[in-house]
């Protein structure tokens, strides 16, 4: 399974907790024709009337829209990983990680389809860098011995051949 893991700067910013306050904050993104592939809008806890929004890429020309909208490059460190979905996926990646003694700041992922995208945060950059083959190992999957793989292989072309046989 083919996964993509990158390092990304989310530009956040945080607002008043109220209607439309998303709405104000994107609109000089959407005028810079910024694709966003990351938006995140969340309530700080402790204080109802106050919001965080956080969102990415930001490059080029979306940096000037995205100060003037108040957002500023977080200093967090976050991985972008993209690739095939299949069961148990958040699972592995969050054993690995766990496993090798790094600490998740805050994880979103989300599927569509056949496919995954999940954002992680990291406490430092050497941590996020160290993450990055434990995630691409996790999201592989587990191995299967070549000889294994040659003998289910070999058993499934022995249940096709005596199927159309008995036609």
């Amino acid at each position: 399974m083919a996964v993509r893991v990158k390092p990304i700067t989310l530009w956040r910013a945080e607002v008043d907790n109220q209607p439309g306050a998303l709405a104000r904050t994107l609109e000089p993104l959407a005028a810079a024709r910024a694709n966003l592939q990351v938006v995140m809008g969340y309530r700080l806890p402790g204080d109802r009337g106050r919001a965080a929004i956080e969102v990415a890429p930001v490059a080029g020309r979306a940096a000037a829209a995205a100060q003037s909208a108040g957002l500023q490059a977080a200093t967090l460190a976050a991985l972008l990983v993209e690739g095939d979905n299949r069961p148990g996926l958040g699972h592995a990646m969050a054993k690995a990680l766990g496993d090798a003694g790094i600490n998740i700041d805050f994880l979103l992922g989300q599927v569509s389809g056949a496919r995954h995208t999940t954002v992680i945060g990291f406490d430092t950059r050497e941590e996020a860098d160290r993450a990055v083959p434990l995630i691409k190992r996790a999201a592989a999957g587990p191995r299967r011995p070549a000889a294994r793989k040659a003998a289910r292989k070999s058993a499934r072309g022995r249940k096709g051949a005596r199927k159309g046989r008995r036609r």
